[in-house]
């Protein structure tokens, strides 16, 4: 492709990091899975709460991305568990930056651009 495709996206990692009360789906402090590009990954024999996995997915693509400094996506990082009766809190954080190709990424070709 003659003209520059790429963008940048971090790499995540989201963590149980604190117990503020009952751990309702039996998580524990230190339990993660990352985020690379649009693949999620945890470690061999851990499992994530499915609950906390879907509350938390919608926030991922945007915490991806570079944001504004002044941008909550950019400051806030801990996130409650959806469940009231549970006391997990998750942090989601920027890891490393990762360089991709819209090409690569997406069936469709990016405007102007030549077939």
């Amino acid at each position: 492709m003659s003209s520059n495709d790429e963008f940048t996206l971090y790499d995540l990692r989201v963590e149980v990091v604190a117990n503020r009360g009952r751990m309702m789906c039996r998580e524990r402090i230190g339990d993660y899975f990352e985020v690379k590009s649009g693949t999620i990954s945890m470690p061999a024999g851990q499992g994530f709460p499915l609950y906390a996995m879907a509350a938390l997915l919608p926030l991922l693509p945007a915490k991806q991305r570079p944001t504004h400094p002044n941008d909550w996506m950019t400051t806030d990082s801990d996130i409650a568990c959806p469940d009231v009766h549970c006391g997990a809190v998750f942090r989601i954080s920027r890891t490393t930056t990762r360089t991709l190709r819209h090409s690569e990424e997406s069936g469709e070709a990016l405007p102007g651009a030549s077939a």
